[in-house]
């Protein structure tokens, strides 16, 4: 199993726009491999807001293939030259082979 997560850090009361946009139904789900994407939110009592949104694939294979697809490339294409939104102040990309999983008896 592979892991693709991507960490963005948010101007205070922004998070619920991430959440809302990676939430929602798209073409990824229907990529071979794909297993499910998790979004969640850093408990802050003010600040700054984290949003983590994982993703998980059968194999790292499966995730290259969905990044070299065309359609994942046109949407890319799309936002080029488009600035990124005011309240976006880092993103932070990672991949990570899934080695170990326990689960309940």
């Amino acid at each position: 199993m592979f892991v693709q997560s991507r960490r963005m850090i948010v101007t205070e009361d922004h998070a619920d726009e991430l959440v809302e946009r990676f939430s929602k139904a798209g073409i990824l789900e229907e990529q071979e491999g794909f297993i499910d994407s998790t979004v969640m939110v850093k408990k802050a009592n003010r600040g700054d807001e984290e949003v983590m949104v994982l993703v998980r694939w059968e194999s790292e294979q499966n995730c290259k293939e969905w990044q070299k697809s065309e359609v994942h490339i046109a949407g890319h294409k799309a936002k080029l030259g488009k600035p990124k939104p005011d309240y976006l102040i880092h993103t932070e990309f990672s991949s990570y082979e899934i080695k170990s999983i326990k689960k309940r008896p």
